[in-house]
């Protein structure tokens, strides 16, 4: 039988519609979040955190909530789910946030949402009958989200470790191939773990860049707490890999790490001191290709990699700033750039850039050549193709058409294909 005016549900027969914060409400957990700003921010807490994790959890999300300044505005929220609690509220029932979480978190939450009558936090029981709110936002497919949270299309990157196979011509040689093989995957799995930590260090920034905010820890796909052990676990399978090959290539891929951890922890803040880093980073991967294989590189090409990595990492922020004009904002959260500084980085990368191009033709000229090719005056012709290149990838940097990392770009670029092939059918005629 139907309600009837007389007998149908009024606002004060409903029960209470209660949600969660942490995994309903909110797509991630608000201590994990908590922890990882105060530990970004005061690492030495380490040994004081553990010592409030033997107190309870109780005591360690207020500890935690006491000292983190977690921006509850930028948190992952279940949008659906906010429509539905907005919705029951305009009927006039009580909605209720009772959670675990801490007081002030569940506080600072319901007033910047402005949907809720009460809030029950830590332990606080919800008195009465009431209804309690699930989770809609649907999971996406669980491989595809591990397989973006480790980056594996940067693992492109990590093809420069094969440079100096190539450059001493022993690219055939298959015992040195495999062991190159095997330098790519320890790298790789290395690369991923700092990938990791970096969006775990970078959720707020993320949140607020019109492209990362999709990231599988800042939108809340993958919970943090996931990459808490995915770090560890995939720089432990790079090390492992290592292992196998000769110790100086273990000793780089630790200075590797170690430098991209200061990078995410710090100097990726540190104007120009990045870009330096990302170059440098870049160059690394070549001298570890040589370090697994006992191949010997010349100083001519770390001169000429240095150059056109600082123009490529340079480019990357040049796209930053970029959007940063195009939001009209002074600043990049998280970064040393303002819009102001786009005009400069276009002449210092385009400057990079060519200077490469200058040591190629400097290294065009030595007398290292003449051991390597038996018609060295061909090389000539890389140095138009290289200038090319260069030249088309600021251009379109300029315009908004390289919006990623530069050598991802050109992976996907087809022209770069081109210019590649080119430049291999140059290197061929001249050997």
């Amino acid at each position: 039988m139907l309600p009837t005016a007389s007998n149908a549900p009024t606002s004060q027969d409903t029960p209470p519609l209660a949600v969660e914060l942490d995994g309903v409400l909110a797509r991630t957990d608000t201590l994990h979040e908590g922890l990882l700003r105060l530990l970004k921010r005061q690492p030495y807490l380490v040994p004081a955190v553990l010592g409030w994790s033997l107190r309870g959890p109780a005591f360690l999300r207020a500890e935690v909530a006491r000292r983190a300044e977690l921006d509850v505005t930028r948190l992952p929220y279940d949008e659906v789910l906010l429509s539905r609690l907005a919705e029951e509220r305009a009927r006039g029932r009580r909605v209720v946030l009772s959670t675990a979480a801490d007081r002030r978190v569940a506080e600072a939450v319901a007033a910047h949402l402005g949907l809720f009558d009460a809030v029950h936090a830590r332990g606080e029981a919800l008195d009465g009958p009431h209804e309690e709110a699930r989770r809609t936002a649907p999971s996406k497919p669980l491989v595809r989200t591990l397989l973006k949270a480790l980056r594996v299309h940067q693992w492109a990157k990590n093809i420069l470790l094969f440079v100096p196979l190539m450059a001493a011509h022993k690219a055939l040689n298959v015992p040195l191939l495999l062991q190159t093989v095997l330098a790519f995957i320890s790298f790789s799995l290395c690369a991923s773990s700092v990938y990791v930590l970096n969006d775990l260090l970078d959720l707020d920034a993320d949140r607020q860049h019109p492209t990362k905010r999709r990231r599988p820890f800042a939108s809340g796909d993958l919970p943090v707490s996931a990459g808490l052990w995915m770090a560890p676990l995939l720089l432990g399978a790079g090390a492992a890999v290592a292992l196998l090959l000769p110790g100086a290539f273990l000793a780089l891929l630790g200075t590797y790490y170690a430098v991209t951890l200061a990078y995410s922890f710090y100097l990726k803040q540190v104007m120009m001191l990045d870009v330096l880093v990302l170059a440098g980073l870049y160059t690394v991967r070549i001298f570890g290709g040589s370090l697994a294989v006992g191949v010997p590189t010349s100083s001519w090409l770390f001169t000429f990699s240095m150059f056109l990595f600082l123009s490529l990492a340079l480019v990357k922020r040049l796209s930053e700033v970029r959007r940063l004009r195009q939001a009209n904002e002074s600043a990049a959260p998280g970064r040393g750039y303002v819009a102001g500084d786009y005009e400069q980085l276009a002449i210092l990368g385009v400057s990079s850039g060519y200077l490469s191009v200058l040591v190629l033709a400097l290294y065009i000229t030595s007398k290292e050549v003449t051991a390597l090719y038996l018609y060295p005056e061909r090389l000539w012709l890389l140095c138009p193709v290289m200038l090319y290149w260069v030249g088309r990838v600021w251009l379109l940097a300029h315009r908004g058409q390289v919006n990623e990392d530069p050598l991802v770009f050109a992976l996907k670029d087809k022209v770069s294909y081109v210019v590649g092939l080119i430049a291999m059918g140059v290197l061929l005629a001249a050997t």
